[in-house]
């Protein structure tokens, strides 16, 4: 069996029955939306897809540094004046 990934679940019925009331009554935390039992997908607040987003965004920009740091002997000095 998979690995339910948060406290709070529903069903697909009780989501389809009253999505309000359900995100309501999790209070904001992540809802493990289940299909037989097994997790179908996860829905979670705006506030926090966001926040992930950002996040995911954070790290790509942290490796595209990191890969240009390796190749700081191929930097070209420029002042404000050049530019």
């Amino acid at each position: 069996m998979r690995q339910i990934l948060a406290d709070c679940t529903a069903s697909i019925s009780e989501l389809k029955r009253n999505p309000t009331a359900l995100l309501a009554e999790s209070a904001g935390a992540p809802i493990a939306i289940l299909n037989h039992n097994k997790p179908a997908a996860y829905l979670v607040p705006a506030e926090t897809y966001e926040w992930l987003m950002d996040m995911l965004d954070d790290q790509a920009l942290s490796k595209l540094v990191e890969s240009r740091r390796k190749d700081k002997d191929k930097a070209v000095s420029v002042t404000l004046d050049d530019l």
